[in-house]
């Protein structure tokens, strides 16, 4: 045998030895699982039907009711690298929301939903588009579980951001939002992928 076929040999028998090593494309462990949830007061949920703002659910995101806490919209995760206690990554999320104005009759719709690990920010992108807007921040009091702890959470109060006012502002054609607003609040709970 010369030596470029045992060269040859070699490399075919250390690939095949890495390849047996490495876990097959077919295998799968645990997905990422877990959801964020937007929680709309009861205070501010009249203040928008009254100016006739609606925010709704679309799937795979659901949408529930109590006249204690308020509307929730729940995004499941799909997928993710975060690590919520380190603010670091992010989590991509399923489902959308639309909103709309019953008064100018406009209605946007967003999909891609993410939340930012290191942001804080809760983005989604409009339909039609390519860029995400940030939608709703964690406020100043968002607390965080323990590093390892899982699954990962994080809550706080959900703030309007500015840029996500002036986007819904302008595709309503209202004055409703302004940055800053205390909707009411945000938990995240994510547990990575094994």
């Amino acid at each position: 045998m010369n030596r470029t076929a045992v060269r040859v040999l070699a490399a075919s028998a250390a690939l095949a030895a890495t390849a047996v090593a490495l876990p097959s494309a077919g295998a799968t462990g645990t997905p990422a699982s877990g959801s964020v949830a937007v929680t709309v007061t009861n205070a501010f949920l009249t203040q928008a039907l009254s100016s006739g703002i609606a925010a709704v659910p679309l799937p795979t995101a659901t949408g529930s009711y109590t006249s204690t806490s308020g509307a929730t919209t729940s995004f499941p995760v799909t997928g993710g690298n975060a690590v919520l206690p380190r603010f670091y990554g992010s989590i991509t999320l399923g489902g959308g929301l639309a909103f709309a104005d019953a008064q100018t009759g406009k209605i946007v719709c967003f999909h891609q939903v993410a939340f930012g690990g290191d942001t804080q920010t809760l983005t989604a992108v409009p339909d039609g588009a390519t860029a995400a807007v940030p939608l709703f921040v964690l406020g100043d009091n968002a607390v965080s579980s323990l590093d390892g702890v899982k699954p990962e959470t994080l809550a706080g109060d959900a703030d309007v951001t500015s840029a996500g006012a002036a986007y819904l502002d302008k595709a309503l054609n209202t004055t409703f939002f302004t940055g800053g607003q205390v909707v009411g609040s945000m938990n995240v709970s994510f547990t990575p992928a094994s």
